[in-house]
């Protein structure tokens, strides 16, 4: 009896290792995991085709006043306005309006919000490529925006659109 099952469970063992007479094949292995595409770069924060990574200024009229926005922060300056500065925050994205913010050392919050313009600074025949809203300290300053290299392109001249 004991040779039966011997032999029994040989013939089970073979079969198990053979394919079935007219069958097929035991299923490949699967192929190894392929490494994921690598991650796209993060694209750059941009309204209006204004790369808003680059040094930005808004500005405004009655009052005059001046905001800049770069690595360093913010520098809100104007006509009889004491100037803040403070680091900033930003850009935070929400659709086609970008905003920073920050505190002063002071303790006097700042924000800048941009938006896509074309933007008239009321004074001069420019138009400028963003609408911007600032608010320093609890007061609301609205004026238009570029980067600082495109209105440096710009200076001395009173039309035209700002790039």
């Amino acid at each position: 009896m004991r040779l039966i099952l011997v032999a029994a469970a040989a013939a089970l063992a073979l079969t198990a290792c053979n394919p079935a007479p007219g069958g097929s094949e035991p299923p490949a292995e699967p192929a190894p995991p392929t490494d994921p595409a690598p991650p796209a770069e993060p694209q750059k924060p941009e309204i209006n085709g204004i790369d808003l990574t680059e040094d930005l200024r808004a500005v405004g009229t009655e009052p005059f006043w001046a905001m800049e926005i770069t690595d360093a922060g913010f520098k809100f300056s104007g006509v009889d306005i004491p100037e803040q500065t403070a680091p900033a925050t930003g850009p935070a994205m929400a659709g086609a309006e970008a905003t920073w913010s920050g505190t002063s050392a002071d303790n006097v919050a700042m924000k800048v919000v941009l938006t896509s313009g074309p933007c008239s600074d009321g004074m001069s025949d420019r138009t400028y490529p963003l609408n911007a809203k600032v608010d320093v300290g609890g007061q609301s300053y609205t004026g238009c925006a570029a980067t600082i290299d495109a209105l440096d392109r710009a200076k001395g001249k009173e039309s035209g659109e700002i790039r």
